[in-house]
């Protein structure tokens, strides 16, 4: 080994799940959020009811789940938090991972007040604190709305309370770790949410009226299914309910054990999160319907999405119908507990990324993570000003960063680098569903169109008309900037050196992904990949070595320990400091 690439240090123990049951609830706890509950009902409605089950079961089959595999396979291969994920794939991808962690750490310091909101319409629902006017309760007697458009320290006492309540209650969880907090909170909740909206459902499905509203729901319009913009919408709803693009799925996979089902594992949780969606549409639109009934007007007259829904549509369904104090506080808890298994893979990507960066135990990461995060969170949104700064920071996160992000990485990874046949390699190697040529044409074409095609649209769209009523400043202050900010803080990210006491000192699982066109120069001998030493760069699923050593003495694939350094004379491996004597170790995984 020479001077300049000093061997790597063990890699100290990765904590994991104990199971694949346990990661899948994990992953459904993660991808079965608010959106599910309040969005979906909304969107299928709008786009041919019954029919639009079509394009969204296309959508599923052909973005959601690949895309969903794909985010397996970086995990797992290289069993890190997404930014140094993307690092081991290839040094110049790393700043992807900080961008998705970026986008997480921003959602959720606004995400856990909506969590509190829903807290407090729990507590509410036992005694119908809203009244006759539920819009005017949550508007004005709970967020107590302000007038003016900005950013204020008006702080709203019960707000502020139940979003610190949920903080700490995230710190504990994290602070358990994967297993004993993340793995058990999800063992416990997810059961517990299906079992309440299921309660839900059936009380629902009781309520005169409910036949009309399934009616609306579910009663095809064919000719919407020749309208482009209801299969975007079907992508775009898989796209965003799945909770890929932001780094959840590459940390949460990166907790698993070597040998696991990983596409297995992600049909579980495609349909497990698709099965729920469909559940909640029931639920909402046998309830929207006996609210029409007795409001005397049509379901197209009651029926609405988002915060509408939850905090005023819902309490007048709950003051009117039968039982409505148990239909409350069911709905609202399972609006809390979908809400905050959904926290918890926010925050947990910041707080991995944390601790691979700054080589930090984990509850030192833990800590200083969340407490920062938990004081922004309540001084900019907990005031009288926070609805509109969460309105404007939620759409511009979401559309132009998660978007962005999974359409900037896909393109990378296909032509910028070609990794999907590694990643569909890896995959394979553990999984029972295997994956093929298909695969990587629907991830590598399909999915990158569709993304490409919602961004568009929605930057053409709001570049013309604005977004809202909002002031210009203010939707380019907290909306633009904070989009464009994310990117601009991950790319300095990706510039600063790692600590040697990091977790990039330790030995990658896997090879870099070496592209014979972006790698030419560095295949021939002009630069190192990488300050990576040359490690035993292994399978991890199959405890085998493909390091450069092993390769150059034909022993490949052979099962062993993280390699030695190579024999004097034999060079370095292209992706390492020192100056490499052939092309044979950049070979991938000859498998």
């Amino acid at each position: 080994m020479t001077p300049q690439s000093p061997p790597g240090r063990a890699a100290a123990p990765r904590e994991a799940f104990s199971s694949r049951t346990v990661f899948i609830l994990a992953a459904i706890g993660s991808a079965v959020g608010l959106g599910n509950i309040w969005r979906f009902p909304y969107i299928a409605y709008e786009n041919g009811g019954g029919a639009f089950l079509i394009p969204y079961l296309v959508a599923l089959l052909t973005a959601g789940l690949p895309l969903l595999m794909l985010e397996y396979g970086i995990g797992h291969r290289f069993r890190a938090s997404a930014p140094l994920a993307y690092r081991r794939l290839h040094p110049k991808t790393e700043w992807i991972g900080w961008w998705q962690m970026g986008i997480s750490f921003v959602i959720a310091v606004y995400y856990a007040v909506i969590l509190g909101w829903a807290m407090l319409y729990t507590y509410f629902s036992f005694g119908k604190a809203w009244g006759d006017d539920p819009a005017a309760f949550f508007l004005s007697d709970v967020l107590q709305t302000s007038e003016e458009v900005g950013v204020g320290l008006d702080f709203v006492p019960n707000v502020l309370a139940v979003t610190a309540v949920a903080w700490i209650a995230l710190l504990v969880v994290l602070l358990l770790g994967v297993q004993k907090g993340i793995g058990r909170v999800n063992l416990v909740l997810i059961p517990l949410l299906v079992l309440m909206f299921l309660t839900i459902v059936v009380i629902a499905l009781t309520l005169p009226g409910a036949t009309d509203g399934l009616n609306a729901f579910f009663t095809p319009d064919w000719a919407a299914l020749t309208d482009s913009a209801v299969w975007v919408a079907a992508y775009g709803q898989i796209f965003f309910s799945l909770s890929v693009g932001f780094g959840i799925m590459i940390t949460y996979s990166s907790y698993l054990k070597p040998k696991t089902d990983l596409t297995g594992s992600g049909l579980v949780v495609g349909f497990g999160n698709s099965s729920f969606e469909i559940l909640a549409g029931i639920g909402v639109f046998a309830a929207l319907g006996f609210m029409a009934g007795v409001s005397g007007v049509g379901v197209d007259e009651v029926a609405t999405s988002g915060i509408g829904l939850a905090f005023i549509a819902f309490p007048t369904i709950i003051s009117q119908a039968p039982l409505g104090t148990l239909i409350g506080v069911l709905f609202f808890a399972t609006l809390t507990f979908a809400g905050f298994t959904s926290l918890v893979s926010i925050v947990e990507v910041v707080v991995a990324a944390a601790q691979d960066k700054l080589g930090l135990r984990r509850r030192t990461a833990v800590v200083a993570v969340v407490v920062p995060m938990a004081l922004i969170s309540l001084a900019l949104f907990t005031t009288t000003t926070g609805l509109n700064l969460l309105d404007v920071t939620d759409n511009f996160v979401n559309q132009f960063g998660i978007v962005a992000a999974a359409l900037v990485s896909i393109m990378l990874l296909t032509a910028g680098f070609s990794a999907l046949p590694t990643l569909r390699d890896h995959l394979n190697s553990v999984s029972s569903f295997k994956l093929g040529r298909t695969w990587m044409v629907v991830v590598g074409g399909i999915t990158p169109i569709m993304l490409g095609y919602i961004l568009i649209n929605t930057l053409t769209t709001t570049l013309a008309e604005g977004y809202g009523e909002m002031p210009a400043w203010f939707v380019n202050t907290f909306g633009w900037g904070t989009a464009l900010a994310i990117v601009v803080v991950a790319l300095l990210l990706s510039r600063l050196p790692w600590p040697a006491g990091s977790a990039a000192s330790d030995l990658s699982p896997s090879p870099a992904i070496v592209d014979a066109s972006v790698d030419r120069r560095r295949l021939q001998g002009g630069e190192p990949l990488s300050r990576w030493s040359d490690t035993a760069l292994r399978t991890p699923a199959l405890d085998q070595d493909f390091s450069y050593r092993t390769l150059a003495e034909g022993t490949a694939g052979s099962t062993g320990r993280h390699a030695e350094a190579p024999a004097e004379g034999t060079g370095a491996a292209p992706w390492s400091s020192g100056t490499p004597s052939s092309t044979t170790g950049s070979q991938e995984d000859p498998r």
